[in-house]
């Protein structure tokens, strides 16, 4: 079983009650005052070198190599992109302005004032500093005060009760009598070993953490919040492309309905002319069905209630941010969710430095002085005061490996956090070329989409034309007729899809990266190793 055994105990005491010699009289007060002054700078002498000796045990933090998970001196899909390593510290800009999006803009400015994620990353932020500052406190001695006064008396015949030094005793005759008390401790257990500096260093980590944790957290808030909006303005163009479209499907049966009345059409071509139209008039209803679903997570995400919440419809004049060939590698080191888990490497590294510190001894150190008397004046007088100091060492001889077995759990668990950094790099790079990558294909696929689109409008309009000269049947129109309309619907979303991947791609790389903005950066892509 373990064993805790307080070693070498030291006690210094002096003053009234403690001299076996008996009470003291007032002519030795000054003497015994100038021995308690001695004893007193003999006590403060023990606890500076106690603390000058003081060392710290565990493992010196350095960041893990990223074996496996080196960067590459460019990345694949754009050889100008160069990743480095984190710096969550460095100023992100307003991003969304690249959109040149006003409603957005104010949306976005919104997120950090009232998104409720956001507020509970802050409070866990606060929360992680005010656990810094208790575990810098045990580094400082604690201090007490106490204070108390009574009245006491005998009964009938006059007597008193007395309580000193914790006897008790009764005295006859004379009437109630007051009694005060003052005194203080101090205790302190030095960090002889690094223990409580290694808790303070964790915990330093931790709210490190907790801060990349808070900007991830706004930053994942403020895309998702661009990333909904783009998707309502697409929403919305492509709800304006059924405006058009029905009403140019309403002009068809109307042509349909009156070569069917002349005797020209069959009422076939008439049935599916109506059908095309409700068709159509059903995928626009279920359009907004989506928008509405887009525009109350907005809400959310801008801290807004989604019943008293909306954006209006406006003309799409859509803006996607060029993404230049080249830029300062520090903009890839921005990413919070890497700092944060290389922070949470280095706690945990500092709790392997915690345990290792349970090997050695601990030393208390203390201190207490007390006074009393009959009166208020009487409790500053030498002759009723009571001092002490003491010092012990605890140490535990046996504990049948429980010790060593926290040690190798918190090596373990730094273990952890190794791979769960190495592993968020590699996710960050993978997702850094996955954008890059389809910011370059969507863009040469928005080309041959607005073609194809100009292609399909020109066939739509040439087929009907030769249906109203009767040279072709209404199911050509119909099928030709859909195929324009899909064109259309496509290059809306290719153009959304590509302002979405913009989007994708400041969260990669952990915010925008318009040099031209204020805040932004320019230092080389040379200026900082990996």
């Amino acid at each position: 079983m373990p064993l805790s055994p307080a070693l070498s105990p030291l006690r210094f005491a002096g003053g009234r009650g403690s001299s076996k010699d008996g009470p003291l009289s007032s002519s030795l007060s000054p003497r015994r005052s100038r021995e308690g002054r001695g004893l007193g700078r003999g006590a403060l002498a023990l606890l500076l070198t106690t603390a000058l000796a003081a060392c710290t045990v565990g493992p010196n933090y350095h960041r893990p190599p990223t074996v496996g998970t080196a960067p590459p001196a460019n990345w694949k899909a754009a050889p100008g992109w160069q990743p480095a390593a984190p710096a969550d510290d460095h100023p992100r800009t307003d991003w969304w302005a690249m959109f040149d999006d006003p409603v957005l803009s104010d949306l976005e400015a919104r997120v950090p004032r009232a998104n409720q994620d956001i507020a509970a990353a802050i409070a866990a932020y606060d929360q992680a500093q005010a656990l810094v500052r208790e575990n810098r406190a045990a580094l400082f001695p604690t201090i007490g005060l106490s204070g108390g006064a009574t009245r006491s008396g005998g009964g009938g015949g006059g007597g008193n009760i007395v309580s000193s030094g914790g006897t008790t005793s009764i005295s006859t005759g004379g009437g109630a009598r007051n009694r005060f008390s003052l005194g203080a401790n101090a205790s302190w257990v030095p960090d002889l070993f690094g223990q409580v500096r290694r808790g303070i260093e964790g915990a330093r980590a931790s709210a490190q953490a907790s801060a990349a944790d808070l900007a991830n957290v706004t930053l994942a808030s403020q895309g998702d919040l661009a990333t909904n909006y783009i998707a309502l303005r697409g929403l919305d163009a492509q709800l304006k492309l059924y405006d058009a479209t029905t009403a140019a499907y309403q002009r068809a049966l109307e042509i349909t309905r009156n070569r069917y009345n002349a005797g020209v059409s069959a009422r076939a071509d008439l049935v599916q002319a109506e059908a095309q139209l409700k068709g159509a008039q059903a995928n626009a209803v279920d359009l907004e069905r989506q928008r509405a679903v887009y525009e109350n997570a907005i809400a959310v995400l801008a801290g807004e209630n989604p019943s008293r919440f909306q954006i209006a419809a406006v003309a799409w004049h859509p803006v996607v941010p060029a993404i230049p060939a080249l830029l300062p590698s520090t903009l890839a080191e921005r990413r919070p969710d890497v700092a944060a888990a290389e922070r949470r490497t280095a706690a945990a590294n500092a709790q392997v430095g915690v345990q290792t510190a349970a090997f050695f001894p601990t030393v208390s150190l203390t201190a207490q002085g007390s006074t009393s008397g009959s009166a208020v004046g009487q409790l500053f007088s030498a002759a009723s005061n009571f001092w002490s100091f003491g010092a012990s060492v605890a140490y535990t001889l046996l504990d049948f490996g429980a010790r060593r077995a926290r040690v190798d759990e918190a090596k373990a668990a730094y273990a952890q956090t190794v791979a769960q950094y190495r592993q968020t790099v590699l996710t960050a790079f993978g997702e850094v070329e996955n954008n890059l990558s389809a910011a370059d294909v969507l863009a040469r696929e928005e080309v041959l989409r607005r073609d194809a689109s100009v292609a399909a409008d020109r066939a739509e309009a040439i087929a009907l034309n030769q249906y109203k000269a009767g040279l072709i049947a209404f199911t050509d129109v119909i099928t030709l007729q859909a195929q324009a309309l899909n064109a259309r619907l496509t290059l809306v979303a290719s153009t959304r899809d590509r302002q979405a991947t913009a989007v994708s791609l400041v969260q990669a790389i952990g915010g925008g990266w318009d040099a031209t903005q204020p805040g932004a950066f320019s230092v080389p892509a040379t200026a900082k190793s990996p």
